[in-house]
């Protein structure tokens, strides 16, 4: 089992090899590889992202089958479904690391300022409970100068919501509270850039 420090540092490792155009990926899905795989899997990071499909964790960072415990909804917000996700790959595969991955341009963040901006005209209810987990993030940068400025507003709504998101995994579960406080589990936020494939790691 790898350490947080390692599972990190293999996810970087990964990232720089996709940024560099030098994806290992074909190795990593091969039949051999797959069959391998039917008795159970042993991923080392838990990932939760976005479900934009310019952002698939296994590319970002050149992991392959079996490698990552992917959860993927709009915004990367935590919900309960989410939570327990989380938990059941912490405590079934001593994942070391979860990842909360955003990414610059994230629609759920714009249909949130969107929202805010015009609330005349709200989404369906089914949109507006992402919006609403979402919305704490931005209410309060609308408050400040940024909202005179919405390129930089949506830039950092996107690492506010990150932030969010991994306060809610670090302080909304004893389970996940349990391993953090025993050491067997750090949550770390991170943003990928749409531009250049690069994946920011924050220091919060």
């Amino acid at each position: 089992m790898l350490t947080a420090q390692e599972a990190l540092e293999r996810l970087k490792q990964g990232n720089e090899r996709f940024v560099n155009g030098k994806s290992s990926i074909p190795d990593l899905v091969s039949q051999e590889h797959r069959e391998q795989l039917t008795a159970d899997q042993n991923p080392f990071a838990i990932i939760l992202g976005c479900s934009d499909s310019r952002v698939p964790a296994e590319i970002v960072f050149d992991q392959g089958l079996g490698d990552l415990f992917v959860i993927r909804v709009a915004g990367n917000i935590v919900a309960p479904s989410q939570v327990g996700s989380v938990e059941f790959a912490a405590e079934r595969y001593d994942c070391a690391v979860v990842v909360v991955l955003g990414h610059s341009h994230c629609g759920a963040v714009q249909a949130t300022i969107d929202t805010l901006m015009n609330p005349e005209n709200p989404p369906s209810n089914n949109l507006m409970s992402i919006v609403n987990r979402v919305r704490p993030s931005v209410e309060i940068l609308m408050q400040t100068e940024l909202k005179h400025d919405l390129c930089k507003l949506s830039e950092h709504a996107v690492r506010s919501n990150v932030f969010a998101s991994v306060n809610q995994l670090r302080h909304g579960s004893a389970v996940l509270e349990t391993l953090i406080a025993k050491g067997k589990m750090i949550v770390v936020g991170a943003e990928y850039s749409l531009e250049t494939g690069k994946v920011n790691f924050f220091d919060f």
